[in-house]
């Protein structure tokens, strides 16, 4: 009971730490309008995140199994829900360069690969895809719950600069309030969560740390997060994909935005945990499987005629699509369970997980928006899915190679 107890907990900080980060996914056309940004600018906000995250990463491959989560969890809540009080002022380009990166330092370095660790050791090896597919389910519906309720706040205020400064500060209260919530219930580290060699913790974590970087199906693991991930950043584009090209009214972008973004998981998370545990037997398998899948939708999607096509068929099609991504990230940390980590080296096995497996997200919407702005119109889109698919079909192949490894040291 106290470990499902402990897993709504995080699922409830999980759900609310990315909001202000992401305020992409329910505000992109106000970013643009009060923010004064182009898509090129809106990415290159989020390339700054992911550069300070990947940075970070090396430096959580310690931190994460040298500081308490009692600690290091409301730390990174609480860190970002002041940030979005300073995003409320609307600040200037650099300042929102600025605040993106405070935001990644807070959220992926200090919250994340701890959230990640804690979850990974609530549950046995048979629990590891419903675990992390409960995760993302549970997340969903946080999202979905608040972030419509900061739309609801911005439409009810006027959808104006007023209703996004509002939503921009029921998202940050919210934050704060959670990392406080977290502090209270969440419990510290127990004694076989850690290492206890005589050492201290610092030179306890370096060796941790030193153990990780030698595991090599640990890279092909991260890897497989990064072809994910590549995918997954391109959902963003179907927002001003429907707005620009099927002319979708900007209040029902921000709806779609919301299910596109956040319910999605409630779908994808608990089918891909379910499927990869019940049916493939195997996270990897699963995985493999749906990156063929999802190369041959998006593929397909491509070339479809989008300037005669029905509005709700567009939406349907993407939203298919998305559920098939969602499910895999769901589980993509899953296969670190497959290729046997250490309970004692977990964090540091995660931070590396992401320090590898995020990376796609220093350049892929950079490279998405620049590829739009570039390219007006549906070519620009088109030339956006072909790059999706491209990276689903090497996740194929990636997972494909990391099955050929696991079965060989099972044979050993």
């Amino acid at each position: 009971m106290k470990k499902w107890l402990t897993l709504m907990i995080l699922i409830l900080a999980g759900g609310t730490i990315f909001k202000l980060s992401s305020l992409k996914d329910a505000f992109y056309i106000p970013m643009q309008e009060y923010f004064h940004l182009t898509h090129t600018q809106i990415g290159m906000a989020l390339s700054v995140y992911a550069i300070v995250q990947t940075i970070g990463y090396v430096f959580s491959i310690y931190l994460s199994d040298r500081f308490s989560r009692k600690i290091m969890l409301p730390l990174g809540l609480i860190g970002v829900g002041v940030i979005g009080l300073y995003l409320s002022t609307f600040p200037g380009y650099i300042g929102i360069l600025a605040a993106w990166g405070g935001m990644a330092v807070f959220a992926e370095v200090i919250f994340w690969p701890v959230l990640i660790k804690t979850v990974r050791l609530l549950g046995n090896s048979d629990e590891q895809g419903r675990m992390f597919g409960f995760l993302e389910a549970g997340r969903g519906v946080i999202d979905t719950i608040i972030a419509f309720s900061g739309l609801a706040l911005f439409v009810k205020l006027g959808s104006d600069a007023v209703g996004f400064r509002a939503a921009i500060l029921f998202f940050s209260a919210t934050t704060i309030i959670v990392g406080i919530i977290v502090y209270f219930f969440i419990d510290p580290e127990s004694s076989d969560e850690v290492v206890d060699d005589g050492d201290d913790k610092k030179a306890v974590a370096l060796a941790g740390a030193k153990r990780a970087v030698k595991i090599p199906e640990l890279w092909i693991a991260s890897l497989i997060i990064f072809c994910v991930y590549t995918v997954y950043a391109g959902l963003t584009y179907f927002i001003p994909f429907l707005k620009d090209v099927y002319k979708m009214p900007v209040a029902l972008v921000g709806a779609y935005g919301i299910i596109n973004q956040y319910g999605l998981k409630m779908i994808g998370g608990p089918v891909g945990g379910i499927m990869s545990d019940k049916v493939f037997k195997s996270p990897t398998k699963y995985l493999k499987y749906t990156f063929l899948l999802a190369a041959a939708m998006i593929g397909g999607f491509t070339l479809l005629p989008h300037n005669s096509m029905n509005i709700y068929l567009g939406m349907t099609c993407t939203l298919l699509f998305g559920s098939v991504i969602f499910s895999q990230r769901a589980i993509f940390f899953a296969p670190l369970d497959e290729i046997d980590i250490p309970k004692e080296i977990s964090g540091a096995a995660v931070s590396i997980a992401c320090l590898v497996g995020y990376a796609p997200s220093m350049f892929a919407f950079t490279l998405y928006g620049t590829i739009i702005d570039k390219f007006p119109g549906l070519t620009g889109y088109r030339y956006v899915f072909m790059v999706m698919a491209g990276f689903a079909m090497a996740g194929f192949v990636v997972c494909t190679y990391l099955l050929k490894k696991i079965e060989a040291k099972k044979r050993g």
